[in-house]
């Protein structure tokens, strides 16, 4: 008998998340009518089966190292954390700078957050993000020009990446670089795609300022292709304070870590 309510309970989970997309060990609770610890206890051993995977308060889709999701996909997951974390990240974009913006669902927020600067020049790889600025500067919420890097497209990232992006990022010189990633750990950021990484990573040695942005999802995770270590990040943008563990390493300590909000569940 208990491990048939057990197996039901795993499935109303999985069809809650095939739903959410993420999905709070709180309200698991409520709607299953058992403790939150026995929800924790769930996920654990669906994350163990590779069902989904646990994050702070709850759970998230399980990609596996290899795959990453479909743009479209990602943008609906944690875009509340997200929006916050693009907000927050374009006030940090003056009048006057040369911005370079990368491929992601976190720098795309950023994209749809600038407002009330002049002059400003964006180069980015992402088509998702040139097609959202160009809009908002015809409609005058911010004063610049957008330009779209050539080379290979990526149409389920709606990106740009390759030999011919790559020599062309060599030719700029950034003052802010705003960067995503499929991953954080303690040795740095990495992404799922070689190409669109090994950009970013110009990117970032291209510029006088280096903001990573990144919701709580990313911290702990690897992905296949390292992008870059801490002591090239300048300031990351994220919604979860940084790791106690973290703290005791001196080059984390000199990130300057910004944290949006508190939208974790407990």
């Amino acid at each position: 008998m208990k491990k048939s309510l057990t197996a039901e309970r795993y499935k109303v989970i999985i069809r809650e998340l095939e739903m959410k997309n993420k999905i709070g060990v709180v309200e698991l609770a409520i709607k299953l009518n058992v403790t939150p610890e026995t929800i924790r206890k769930d996920l654990s051993a669906l994350e163990e089966k590779k069902k989904l995977r646990r994050i702070h308060g709850g759970a998230i889709q399980y990609f596996g190292v290899i795959k990453e999701p479909h743009f479209n996909k990602k943008v609906g997951i944690f875009h509340l954390q997200k929006k916050m974390i693009g907000e927050a990240a374009a006030t940090f974009i003056m009048d006057g700078d040369l911005v370079a913006l990368d491929v992601g669902t976190t720098t795309f927020q950023i994209a749809s957050s600038i407002k009330d600067v002049k002059n400003v020049t964006i180069v980015t790889n992402s088509l998702a993000a040139a097609e959202l600025l160009n809009n908002r500067i015809e409609n005058r919420l911010f004063d610049g020009k957008v330009i779209v890097l050539g080379g290979i497209s990526n149409p389920l990232q709606r990106s740009i990446s390759g030999s011919i992006t790559n020599k062309l990022l060599e030719q700029f010189y950034f003052d802010k670089a705003f960067i995503s990633c499929g991953g954080i750990s303690m040795d740095g950021i990495c992404d799922f795609n070689v190409d669109e990484a090994s950009a970013s990573s110009i990117m970032m040695k291209r510029s006088k300022q280096v903001y990573v942005v990144a919701d709580s999802s990313k911290l702990n995770q690897r992905a296949l292709f390292n992008i870059g270590s801490f002591s090239a990040i300048d300031c990351l943008i994220t919604d979860q304070k940084m790791p106690i563990d973290w703290l005791k390493d001196p080059v984390l300590r000199d990130v300057d870590w910004v944290t949006v909000g508190d939208l974790n569940e407990s």
